[in-house]
């Protein structure tokens, strides 16, 4: 298994099995040490450690976040859902920055787009279909994008599905599942699911391979694209070939070192998340659920492959870590990264941001080796 930390300016890769926080860990004894020796000399008894501050952002993140903020959105948890689909979006802040600095998309081989309706459990799902220039057939990824389970759509995550297709040479096939709280759990993983299903049917309906199918997603599609790998495995159903998860929600402990030291971070903070769980769940049972938090399953012996990233500013960070290492106790191949000075909603920024272009990089030539056939001894 490879183990890659700390990616940003400094990115080191670390020696095989080296404790993934061990930077942190170094950190946390050395506030201890520190702490000790200042309440021994005032006679006072030692206390534990305090909580890092929150890290700051590079010079990059920081135009992006300077310039989301200037884009006057409310904050979330002071709206309806209906009025936070309508705020903007880090996506919005990005094509603000290229418009200002006239930076044009770069060029890409020529994608085709075309949405269709499937039939699903709650009625039709949209997917909307992102072909590579060339002859197939062609691995597919059937993506989920973020925002909570509440908010977003694909639109919105276009950037990121645009460099997979590009960069894995893959069919992609972005899920508009059904959002909350019109449409509260289990309606996204079961709508995801039968998305899955469908393709691995009619793959060669979209120019696709029904061997090399994969899954994705950031955020809540993170955590959609874990659900569908635990569902397809219970139900003994073919396995994605691998799982890419971008900064996924796995579990719902609000007190992880990541949440506390992100706790009013931007874009993601912990009162959203609080926000987005309480719109997303209908019974406090929900939160026991593996296909609601897949973090609660008892073991993940048997689930894909997987590439998983996390970001340094992002209270997702510890639990995706964490979810990383479960994976590999329970020995399934994993390629972890995280990025320093970036913060949740970063992969998709490749514009403007070097470490989401990394990133994309990254993801693409995992999902390459996911898809090459294998080697004959």
């Amino acid at each position: 298994m490879r183990w890659f930390v700390r990616k940003g300016n400094a990115m080191k890769l670390l020696k095989l099995a080296l404790p993934l926080m061990f930077t942190a860990a170094a950190y946390g004894l050395r506030s201890y040490a520190n702490a000790r020796r200042n309440s021994t000399a005032a006679g006072s008894p030692a206390q534990p450690a305090q909580t890092p501050p929150q890290a700051p952002a590079n010079a990059e993140m920081t135009t992006v976040l300077d310039t989301l903020a200037g884009l006057n959105g409310k904050p979330i948890v002071s709206l309806s859902p209906e009025q936070a689909r309508a705020q903007p979006t880090p996506a919005d802040a990005v094509k603000q920055i290229m418009a200002a600095r006239g930076i044009a998309a770069e060029p890409v081989p020529e994608i085709s787009v075309k949405t269709i309706g499937i039939p699903g459990p709650h009625g039709q799902i949209p997917l909307h279909i992102y072909t590579p220039q060339g002859e197939g057939p062609f691995p597919v990824v059937v993506y989920f994008h973020g925002g909570g389970f509440v908010i977003a759509d694909t639109k919105v995550y276009e950037a990121s599905v645009q460099a997979l297709v590009n960069g894995a040479r893959a069919v992609v096939v972005s899920v508009d599942y059904r959002l909350a709280p019109e449409h509260k759990f289990p309606v996204a993983p079961e709508e995801a699911y039968a998305a899955y299903r469908w393709v691995l049917s009619y793959a060669q309906e979209i120019n696709g391979d029904a061997k090399r199918v994969a899954v994705a997603g950031e955020s809540a599609g993170g955590n959609l694209a874990a659900v569908v790998s635990l569902m397809a495995r219970n139900q003994r159903q073919p396995l994605p070939v691998h799982a890419l998860l971008i900064y996924p929600v796995v579990d719902d402990n609000l007190q992880n070192s990541s949440y506390l030291q992100n706790a009013h971070a931007k874009p993601l903070d912990l009162a959203m998340m609080k926000w987005f769980f309480g719109h997303y769940t209908q019974f406090a049972s929900d939160a026991d659920n593996p296909y609601a938090l897949p973090n609660k399953v008892q073991s993940l012996a048997g689930f894909p492959p997987t590439t998983l990233i996390t970001a340094e500013i992002d209270p997702l960070h510890s639990e995706g870590e964490a979810f990383a290492k479960r994976l590999q106790h329970d020995a399934v191949p994993v390629a972890y990264r995280h990025y320093t000075g970036v913060t949740h909603e970063f992969f998709g920024m490749g514009a403007v941001l070097a470490e989401a272009k990394d990133a994309q990089a990254f993801a693409s030539s995992e999902l390459r080796k996911a898809f090459a056939p294998p080697v004959n001894p």
